[in-house]
This record gives structure tokens, sequence and C-alpha cells, in this order.
């Protein structure tokens, strides 16, 4: 999720600093974030071993979603690059993927370059979903009830135009949320998504690269499997759904897919987490109905986000 600091900061009452300044470590922490752990490492994988009478868990299945997109670039364009690589790469070819849009971005969805890689998403078969309706990356947290009710009006029949269907998913960018934005969400047909695992490519100005990509995800994935283990995430279709982010206008992200792929089967292993015979969805309506059982129904009830974003709104 992109974060714009500067206009943000110039918007919100001073009380609301807190969360921002946090963002601001955020991009500062990313900046310099460590490299991969040395291989003889193991406290994040020995720390999430499932006690022997832990209850048996359905194997995972990673579902990836997408968001701030689509990009609009002429050339060397993140979200066709992120879409080619679905398509084919070693780990599961034929991927799908949720794809939260932002069908107003001044230079993305607002554009009919936009537009067009939108059609595309769902013409390939992935699950067109929505993440904003106005020109900037927007808080729903901090938007008056109506402009944000008339943003969401715009976003369904945005995507219902250019898909041909209506969107049933949501995700607030920043992941702010509130049970009144929820209950805003709902009356517009849409349910909300978070996530479990997060690739933490938001595009941040000046760094939108990642050297702790393994790590990461490894500390993700660890925390997610005691929920996992605990039988705390639902089945659907005989597999646990595991939602994992990433920014489909990250350049970076778009050139190094394929590597995280890799990096998450790869990490499931060495958690000991059984991965599903495909480990990733490649059909679009078992990944509507697994993404529709991972969505959020209670507004009031405390949501586990990753890392950072899970202190920052909670």
């Amino acid at each position: 999720m992109a974060l714009h600091l500067a206009t943000t900061l110039t918007t919100v009452p001073l009380l609301r600093l807190r969360p921002l300044i946090a963002v601001l470590m955020l991009s500062l922490l990313t900046a310099c974030a460590g490299t991969r752990p040395a291989a003889s490492a193991t406290p994040a994988s020995a720390a999430v071993l499932a006690p022997a009478s832990a209850p048996a868990s359905a194997p995972v299945r990673f579902l990836l979603t997408f968001d701030d997109g689509p990009a609009s670039a002429t050339s060397a364009n993140p979200t066709v690059r992120i879409l080619e690589t679905l398509a084919r790469n070693q780990q599961q070819p034929g991927i799908k993927a949720v794809f939260f849009t932002q069908t107003r971005a001044a230079n993305g969805g607002g554009t009919p370059r936009g537009r067009a890689l939108i059609r595309r998403e769902q013409a390939e078969g992935h699950l067109v979903a929505l993440h904003s309706a106005t020109p900037r990356h927007a808080n729903h947290r901090f938007m008056p009830p109506a402009e944000l009710a008339a943003s969401m009006e715009t976003g369904v029949g945005d995507l219902l135009a250019e898909t041909g269907v209506p969107p049933t998913l949501v995700r607030p960018p920043f992941w702010a949320y509130t049970a009144d934005t929820l209950e805003i969400y709902h009356a517009y047909g849409l349910q909300m998504l978070l996530t479990d695992l997060s690739a933490n490519d938001g595009k941040i100005y000046g760094v939108n690269w990642s050297w702790h990509k393994r790590s990461n995800m490894l500390k993700h994935l660890a925390e997610t499997r005691l929920r996992w283990a605990a039988g705390e995430l639902p089945e659907v279709d005989g597999a646990t759904p595991v939602v994992v982010t990433f920014h489909d206008v990250n350049s970076y992200t778009s050139r190094h897919l394929a590597e995280y792929l890799d990096i998450l089967v790869d990490v499931a292993r060495e958690l000991d987490v059984p991965l599903a015979a495909q480990p990733f969805y490649d059909n679009r309506e078992q990944l509507e109905r697994a993404a529709l059982a991972r969505t959020v129904a209670d507004g009031q009830a405390r949501q586990q986000l990753p890392g950072f974003w899970n202190w920052l709104w909670h």
C-alpha cells in the first residue's frame, strides 16, 4: 500500500499523527532492513513447532494478493510483468491472484492503460477486487462516512463496468479500518480481506526494494503457523488458505516475484508446514471461496496483522 506521507500529513489533524509517524518509522526500517539470517540460525522455526497434541489442520495453500495497481507505465510495466510471472513460473504455472485495484488512481487505474489492465486481470482468470476509488491512496479510517460511501459506490461501479461482475472483496489502504468503515463496505456488498503474510513491499518514496525477503516471510509464516496448528484458520476445499500480500506497482516486486514464490515454498518446508499438492490457487472460483472464508465479519474484534501493522492499528 503506497505511503503518500507528504500529502497525508497536510490533511490529517495533529491528534492523528501518532500512526503517521509510525508509518514514517516503517519507511526507515524498510530502508535499513538486514540481510537473510545465517543458515544455522533457526529460532523462528524452533519457536513455532506445534506440540504433539496439536489438532490436525488441512495443508496450507498460499492465497496471493496484490495491492495498489494496476500500474500505468507504458514500458516495463510492473503489473504486466507480475501477470506474466504468475502465468509462467517454475513453481506452479497458471497461478491466480486477487488484485486489489485503485480504480481512480491518477497514475494507475484512472488511466486508459490502467483500465485495460483491470480487464486483462479479469480475462486471465484472476479475481479483481477494490482497494480504493480516490485519486490518491486515501485512508478510509479518516474519511467522512458519506465520502467513503460515495467512493465505494464509485469503485464498485468502476469494476462492474470493466469486468462485467461486481467485486466481492475490499482491502482498506494502510490496513486502516473501523467498525463503521466495515459497515459501509458491507452496505455495498464488499467483504474485507486482510492478510497473514506481507512482503513489506509498499511503494515508499526512494525505497522500493527488500534486503530481507526470506527472513521476513519466515517470520510472518512462523507467526501464522501457530494459528494454523491450533486449528484457528478455516479449511476451504481441503486446504487452509494463508493470505500473502504484495504490491503490483512495485517494480522490484515484479522483477523478483518468481523468487518470492520459491521463498514461500521454502520457508513452509523449513517450518514443517505441509503444503497442498498445488501450493498456490489456480482457479478463480476456488480462490474467491478461500478469500471469502478469510474475510472479517466483526469490526469490533481485534484482527491479527503482520508485524508493524499490528502495533500501528491496535
